[in-house]
């Protein structure tokens, strides 16, 4: 059976943590102060935002919201993010994506008008130029640091490991990979145009799949002992007795009695997203009141 690396400790070590920075900072008689901008009502966005609320009360975060017509103009979005910005009682700025398909074009221009030090979320190009770098500009988008949170939680040491990241996107893929290799991992990155990816993962001796794609991850992807993270959320409608309900790439059923350990969805990494939201939220307001 395989060693279940479960979120809910990694996150509750995360808010233990995130509660006595935030006392320090209320000592000092900072209140740290995340600001959700969401445009219209997306159920995916909706749900988001009710766990970071929830994990901001846990942490002890003060939640303000922007909430914006799906209609809005880029012009409009990008003076709310101005206006931010210039407010010093806001320390953190979560920015829901996607934007709607209308700002599609432009959501590069609109991330990069957010400040880089209130970028909670690694949306701008500084933040990722500091994942790149190893530099201390911006954050790195949640969930790929959910991903190294559990490694340290559980003590998976990457020195050395061979890494194999399936996906190449830019919320996860690209960032982890970067944070891998600043572990001393030996990192490929998979994606839709790599050749025979089952024989490449299958040397990984840690996997990571951010596919999206439902029990892409069989039994011939995984090394006998690996640990695997699984980071996709994908919808199977023939989940709980027809109902549906969230699931990733991995074929469980297969993979369950071949890897060394796990991380199940639900119940993983997206359990530890928030958490680590919130601590990047808690680093933006230590950082902006020590000058």
């Amino acid at each position: 059976m395989a060693r279940l690396l479960l979120g809910a400790p990694v996150a509750a070590a995360l808010n233990e943590a995130g509660r006595a920075r935030t006392a320090g900072l209320r000592k000092r008689g900072v209140t740290p102060t995340l600001c959700i901008v969401r445009c219209g009502e997306k159920d995916s966005d909706m749900a988001y935002e009710k766990g970071a609320c929830k994990r901001a009360a846990e942490a002890g975060v003060t939640v303000v919201k922007r909430e914006m017509p799906e209609t809005v103009a880029a012009e409009e979005l990008m003076a709310v993010l101005e206006e931010l910005n210039a407010d010093d009682s806001v320390h953190g700025v979560l920015l829901l994506r996607p934007l709607p398909p209308h700002l599609k074009h432009r959501e590069s221009e609109i991330c990069n008008v957010l400040s880089a030090a209130k970028d909670v979320d690694g949306c701008t190009d500084l933040s990722a130029a500091g994942v790149f770098l190893g530099k201390k500009t911006g954050f790195p988008p949640c969930t790929a640091q959910a991903c190294m949170e559990i490694l340290d939680h559980y003590r998976i040491d990457c020195r050395g490991k061979r890494a194999v990241v399936i996906g190449r996107s830019a919320v996860v893929g690209k960032p982890v990979s970067a944070l891998l290799l600043s572990r001393d991992a030996t990192v490929t990155v998979c994606h839709t145009k790599t050749r025979d990816i089952a024989a490449v993962a299958k040397e990984a001796d840690i996997l990571l799949s951010a596919a999206g794609v439902q029990n892409s991850v069989t039994g011939e992807f995984v090394k006998p002992g690996a640990i695997l993270l699984d980071v996709s959320v994908n919808w199977d409608k023939t989940r709980n007795e027809g109902r549906g309900g969230i699931t990733g790439d991995v074929c469980w059923e297969e993979v369950e009695t071949l890897v060394g350990a796990i991380t199940p969805v639900p119940g993983g990494v997206g359990a530890v997203t928030t958490a680590v939201l919130m601590s990047h939220v808690l680093s933006a307001a230590e950082n902006q009141t020590n000058k």
